[in-house]
């Protein structure tokens, strides 16, 4: 306990000399996330310095093995850690798919060359990945998909395309699940490559979406050779790999619900926003909805806390993951429909430095019991895996 109380001190120190002034302020908006990689436009000298400092110190993966760049942080440092960035409205220095869905995936199935080539990328955010799996007409039915890698003796040959894939024209590397054999049952046959984006053959093309802004693309690969060093795993092999991956998409996915980027709890902003009465949010009705919100959400909070424990101590399932996904895009969405209310005409204005970031994240979060596997998916999995019920 003592040295847990000296690591928050030292944490506490460390962070109000180091994390610059406006990467505490609450972010206005997706565009304020920063995303790493070869062709990122740092938003200010700050946001440069802040992912430069935590990435030094292995913080932007905390928990991850300190022989490949990470922080080697225990669990309840790693606790300690995220509660001192959130007394001072920290931002996550670096939002990335490498941190939250592909290095846990590398940790565990690569080779040790790979782990030393991709790793320390993924913390220091000088490679910004995008993930292909979904593909067209193929819906929630991932295993269906027809891209297909061809042995060429030293490489692979790809051919086919991804849908939905977000941030493929802004990526610089790709983790993409191909189908290396077709004579075999639909999960078996598959392999897991990561390839450059600037490999010739492959191209990508935006889809626009009602909020406005186009994170998904169209994903298109030509005769793309991908060498062979470049397979994680086994071949044919690598649906193991993507069931892997998916769960710490979903639990990404479901971290949503949670507030993050420095921003104040609900009440609290709708007190800033409506005014206070005798010390309370003037709007009862308001308040009420709040309250009951920021409850859900420390729930929430606890639930992930308990999951993670539970899985890095090797009980539960991986199917635990399903859970926050399904909850955390309930709670996110709840949590921009109140962020509509308490802006109430305000939060429609598009003539302001925001250009409408609170509608666009609001239409933006329909998405989210979409994405990553959808809500009537994620209720399969819970029903059958974790409450054990008949098909």
């Amino acid at each position: 306990m003592e040295n847990l109380e000296q690591f928050r001190a030292d944490t506490r120190e460390w962070l109000e000399a180091n994390c610059p002034e406006d990467m505490r302020q609450p972010m206005r908006s997706d565009e304020d996330q920063c995303w790493g990689g070869r062709n990122w436009v740092f938003k200010s000298e700050g946001q440069k310095l802040w992912l430069e400092r935590m990435a030094a110190k292995g913080w932007t993966a905390p928990r991850w093995p300190a022989e490949y760049g990470g922080g080697g942080l225990s669990g309840p440092e790693a606790k300690i850690l995220g509660e001192e960035m959130a007394r001072i409205g920290a931002r996550r220095p670096l939002s990335s798919f490498g941190l939250d869905m592909l290095g846990p995936a590398l940790l565990l199935y690569a080779t040790e060359e790979q782990k030393q080539q991709y790793i320390p990328d993924i913390i220091n955010g000088k490679i910004r990945w995008c993930q292909g799996y979904s593909e067209p007409n193929a819906g929630s039915d991932l295993a269906s998909l027809r891209t297909k890698a061809e042995d060429m003796g030293d490489h692979y040959l790809i051919n086919g395309s991804k849908v939905w894939t977000s941030y493929a024209d802004k990526a610089d590397w790709i983790f993409c699940l191909v189908r290396t054999d077709f004579d075999c049952p639909k999960h078996e046959g598959i392999s897991f490559l990561l390839f450059d984006m600037t490999t010739e053959g492959v191209s990508t093309k935006p889809i626009k979406l009602i909020s406005g802004t186009s994170p998904f693309c169209e994903t298109f690969f030509d005769n793309v050779q991908v060498p062979k060093t470049q397979l994680v795993g086994t071949l044919n092999k690598g649906w193991e790999i993507a069931k892997y991956l998916l769960t710490h998409e979903r639990a990404m996915i479901g971290g949503f619900g949670l507030a993050g980027g420095g921003m104040k709890g609900m009440g609290q902003m709708a007190a800033a926003k409506r005014g206070t009465k005798d010390g309370r949010l003037r709007d009862a009705s308001l308040r009420a909805e709040a309250s009951a919100f920021e409850i859900d959400e420390m729930a929430f909070g606890l639930t992930i806390e308990r999951i993670t424990d539970e899985t890095k101590a090797g009980q539960g399932t991986g199917a635990s993951s399903s859970i926050l996904k399904m909850y955390g895009t309930e709670l996110n969405k709840l949590r921009q429909e109140l962020f509509m209310a308490i802006g109430a005409t305000d939060a429609l204005n598009f003539d302001t430095d925001s250009k409408g970031a609170l509608v666009r994240s609001w239409l933006r979060s329909k998405a989210n019991s979409i994405e990553g596997g959808t809500t009537e998916v994620q209720l399969n999995i819970i029903a059958k895996r974790i409450l054990g019920l008949p098909a």
